[in-house]
């Protein structure tokens, strides 16, 4: 494991320097990293290498820290995984997506418009929701009747599409798949969180010892400090939540009751660090640190923007109260969750 996060951010360092001075907004697609992602297999760790879940979060968070440009998550732990279910035959290099939407059954056809698909540019896999099952596509070019790119607020490449699909060309599979594509996907975006969220922490101590304010270090003063050990408590918070999601998806699925809770309980932790310590981050850094050329900026803005995706950190925060009301005893669901089955 010390191996395969030496690796990471080896490659993850070499593309953030490598791109130095050249990044815009929105951000673009970095091919040379993506090149040495699938030269080391680390593009498709889980859906073709065999690597589990332990080594994906290695991998997520490490990439994260070096905000790198590429859609590890989307094209393994979703794209990779929803294809290889439902049995269909996707590329086995270049990068994937997900798109996830209701959808309507009209004559034979599956039709709907799936909002916010991460790297909309990239081959997309679907999984259209309709009231008896969840129908898994290869979108092509014919089935797309509508496409609209953006970007989230770090840049990073959004869009939506409409879509128009035979029915014979799409997979049927039971409706629990999609919620465990999107279970997978927070648990994706927790893991990159923290990566985003330990950049953040340590260029704010760097910042605060090496600047100098009436003659000695920012890091010096006890409002600094007291700054500083906050970050660190809600990030150190935030990644116990995501270890013990991690954990429960490794001994019981991502289908699981238990990987259920565990990641519901990561992503409210995980969302309510977000803002705190970037916002912190940004205030030791001063003017500085909101501008898109500085380094700060592509952590905090990460974060932010993955917070709110497979789900807000609201959403997530209803249900895990909701489960603890339905219980039979709530101390139980409060202490250790549900049991697994």
């Amino acid at each position: 494991m010390a191996e395969l996060a030496e690796l990471t951010d080896d490659l993850g360092r070499r593309s953030f320097e490598e791109r130095l001075g050249r990044r815009g907004y929105p951000d673009a697609f970095d091919d040379a990293l993506w090149a040495r992602l699938e030269d080391t297999g680390l593009s498709r760790l889980t859906s073709a290498e065999g690597a589990g879940p332990a080594e994906s979060a290695v991998v997520l968070a490490g990439l994260a820290r070096h905000a790198a440009a590429a859609p590890v998550a989307e094209t393994d732990l979703l794209a990779g995984w929803l294809a290889g279910l439902a049995g269909l035959s996707v590329p086995d290099r270049g990068p994937l997506t997900t798109a996830i939407a209701d959808a309507e059954l009209r004559e034979g056809r599956i039709v709907g418009t799936a909002a916010d698909v991460p790297w909309p540019h990239c081959p997309v896999v679907l999984a259209a929701r309709t009231t008896d099952a969840v129908y898994v596509a290869k979108l092509d070019q014919s089935a797309i009747t509508a496409r609209h790119e953006t970007h989230n607020i770090a840049g990073e490449p959004r869009g939506s599409i409409a879509f128009d699909v035979l029915v014979d060309d799409a997979k049927p599979v039971d409706t629990a798949v999609a919620d465990e594509l999107i279970r997978r996907g927070a648990w994706a975006r927790c893991n990159q969180i923290i990566g985003a969220l330990e950049t953040a922490c340590e260029l704010a101590s760097a910042h605060t010892g090496e600047r100098v304010q009436f003659g000695r270090p920012l890091r010096n003063f006890q409002a600094v400090q007291h700054s500083l050990a906050a970050m660190a408590g809600e990030l150190e918070r935030a990644r116990a939540t995501i270890d013990l999601a991690t954990a429960a998806v490794i001994d019981h699925g991502f289908g699981s009751a238990a990987a259920e809770y565990a990641i519901t309980a990561a992503k409210v932790a995980v969302g309510r660090a977000a803002e705190p310590v970037t916002t912190i981050a940004h205030q030791l850094h001063g003017a500085i640190g909101v501008t898109v050329e500085h380094r700060l900026w592509l952590s905090t803005m990460r974060a932010r923007a993955w917070v709110d995706e497979f789900g807000s950190t609201a959403h997530y925060a209803r249900r895990l109260g909701a489960s603890a009301l339905s219980a039979a005893d709530p101390w139980d669901v409060v202490v250790s969750g549900p049991a697994p089955h």
